[in-house]
């Protein structure tokens, strides 16, 4: 089966391009592409009408709360909103109930997501027991069962002997630890960033410097280990010299961001608003623009929707009391497209965050148009105008901060291995 893209606005992260084209489809694979007369004799034909075709999106970082409470997101449904969102590839959490610790819960998990989701799926295995930081899990039989990285999540591991002993186990294995940088002592109990908003609000705040002081040890670890490292979320500008030292040394470390702290600030919380509640809080707006432009830069090398469901019981509370995380699977391009509305971006730059460098840095041949890849695509409009609606999100939990607003880009259509798993009406 072959299928060539027509007229399409080709979006290559690889090589930084944005310009017009066509893309041949075979078997699954991507078979050519170029912005000539496009080849004869393909069994379907699509018109993409000048509309931007890019890579699949590859999210690090993703919450499906199966098992445990499969009432906030199932595998099923947050597989329809990634492919709702453009997103071909799902790198799930651990962060469950219980945590997904040990090969069977990993076998567990990959069953249901190769039944239930329509995209692909893979799992980050937690890093230490039940994510408590004191006895790391069985990392050589979880990378057999399946599990690309290893992480304790928003749990930062206390114990230095204990995290420094898994990322040399990590090391010896070739296995990715994926970490959140923050000091716990500073950060316990914070539900905003330290500040004049945080002060006029009441609001228990945690300094930016708790993030600087979390990747400082982390650096070190991994400079003693020599392990393969990913900070999961860098938000604030005081850590950003730390990241850029360390990859200057050459230590194996990279850097992410959420689409929350990228397009969002503290204000935006205004008057307590809930869904704005997320893991780091919401930073001042000169560390969201030194954020940007780290991105910009290449210094931090992957955005991430960091999909956290929570039901409406679990947000309609007191600020302080209500859980923490906002869903963002359907929400991240439209959002991700702002910056470049904005001309801060590129679109081969915001697909090279979204979609190369995470499929790079987890050794994925997908996040690119070149012939041999595998045909994981997204097809969008990105300058359609619309007003965001939660409740016609795709996911179960629908705690979205972008509720309301005016949003540009639209997904038209998503194909994995080729084959359409959205379309839009």
């Amino acid at each position: 089966m072959s299928t060539l893209f027509k007229n399409a606005r080709l979006i290559d992260p690889e090589t930084g391009t944005d310009a017009p084209g066509w893309l041949l489809v075979q078997d699954g694979l991507i078979a050519a592409q170029g912005d000539g007369t496009p080849p004869a004799g393909a069994a379907q034909i699509i018109d993409c009408n000048g509309k931007c075709l890019a890579p699949g999106i590859v999210d690090l970082g993703v919450k499906v709360c199966e098992p445990g409470e499969r009432h906030k997101e199932s595998y099923k449904s947050a597989g329809l909103a990634a492919a709702a969102g453009g997103i071909t590839t799902i790198v799930t959490r651990p962060d469950t109930t219980p945590a997904i610790d040990s090969p069977e819960a990993l076998e567990f998990v990959t069953r249901r997501a190769q039944v239930d989701a329509p995209v692909n799926v893979l799992p980050i295995a937690a890093l230490t027991k039940n994510r408590e930081g004191r006895e790391m899990t069985e990392i050589g039989f979880l990378m057999d069962a399946g599990a690309v990285a290893f992480s304790d999540c928003d749990h930062v591991v206390e114990n230095t002997k204990v995290f420094s002993r898994a990322l040399t186990y990590a090391r010896s294995c070739g296995a990715l630890v994926i970490a959140h940088p923050q000091d716990p002592g500073l950060s316990q109990g914070a539900a905003a960033t330290s500040g004049k908003f945080a002060s006029l609000r009441g609001l228990p705040a945690v300094s930016p410097m708790a993030e600087r002081m979390g990747l400082d040890r982390d650096i070190a670890l991994i400079e003693m280990t020599g392990a393969k490292y990913h900070a999961d979320q860098i938000t604030t500008a005081r850590a950003l010299p730390a990241l850029e030292r360390a990859k200057k040394n050459g230590l194996d470390i990279t850097a992410g961001v959420s689409i929350h702290h990228l397009t969002l600030n503290e204000l935006d919380v205004a008057d307590y608003r809930t869904f704005f509640k997320i893991k780091p809080p919401l930073r001042s707006e000169d560390d969201r623009m030194a954020v940007v432009e780290a991105l910009r830069s290449g210094l931090i090398d992957i955005i991430s929707s960091m999909h956290t469901p929570q039901d409406e019981e679990s947000k309609r509370l007191p600020f302080e009391e209500a859980a923490s995380g906002a869903v963002a699977l359907e929400t991240l391009l439209p959002a991700a497209l702002r910056l470049y509305h904005a001309g801060q971006m590129e679109l081969p730059q915001l697909f090279r965050a979204m979609a190369l460098n995470p499929a790079l840095r987890l050794d994925l041949p997908s996040g690119r148009l070149s012939p041999g890849a595998p045909a994981d695509l997204v097809l969008f409009d990105a300058d359609a105008p619309f007003v965001l609606d939660r409740a016609t999100l795709k996911s179960k939990s629908r705690n979205t901060p972008f509720d309301g607003q005016r949003m540009q880009g639209r997904v038209l259509a998503t194909y994995v291995a080729g084959t359409p798993v959205y379309r839009r009406a």
